[in-house]
């Protein structure tokens, strides 16, 4: 037991030292006195540390890339994401940032894949058709509100409100 324990000790605190020199390294304030871009660089270095393989926080880091002009660092991670066995949340979340980005054709089919996979989730699914209906495919978007919507007695609330919005051209909340 007392071994067990040591070890344990052991692994945590090299842990916290391999934690404690990356914080101190992105502490650093190198975003300081730079153009920008640089400091925006910098900062997205710390972060992709930080990130280590988590994909919704390196799609995190591909999208300010991407929506901040510099399209094909993002589109590098985002391609790093899809090529290895994407989560469905992978691809809602790289067709979100598609979509931001105005690039509907691109956003379209990744957040179809998602709702195959989720045909449950009725908050996902409104949204998508939002944004159907935001690109000018009503039937589109309401053949997804009719999923989502189905066999509801009480519809869940921002799934109400993402649909709604969508007849609004609001882009749902993210």
């Amino acid at each position: 037991m007392k071994i067990r324990t040591a070890a344990l000790a052991g692994v945590l605190f090299v842990s916290g030292i391999a934690v404690g020199t990356a914080a101190q390294k992105i502490a650093t304030p190198a975003y300081r006195d730079k153009p920008q871009p640089d400091a925006a660089f910098a900062l997205l270095s710390g972060a992709k540390v930080l990130a280590g393989k988590g994909s919704w926080e390196r799609i995190a880091i591909g999208r300010v890339y991407y929506l901040g002009g510099h399209k094909a660092e993002g589109q590098a991670i985002f391609d790093e994401v899809l090529g290895n066995d994407p989560d469905s949340s992978d691809l809602f979340r790289i067709g979100r940032v598609y979509r931001e980005a105005g690039e509907w054709e691109r956003a379209k089919p990744l957040l179809a894949r998602y709702a195959d996979a989720n045909p449950k989730d009725e908050t996902q699914l409104a949204e998508i058709g939002a944004y159907h209906l935001m690109n000018g495919d009503r039937a589109g978007a309401e053949a997804y509100y009719d999923r989502a919507f189905k066999g509801k007695s009480k519809p869940e609330f921002w799934a109400l409100v993402a649909a709604a919005g969508g007849y609004l051209n609001v882009a749902p909340q993210e």
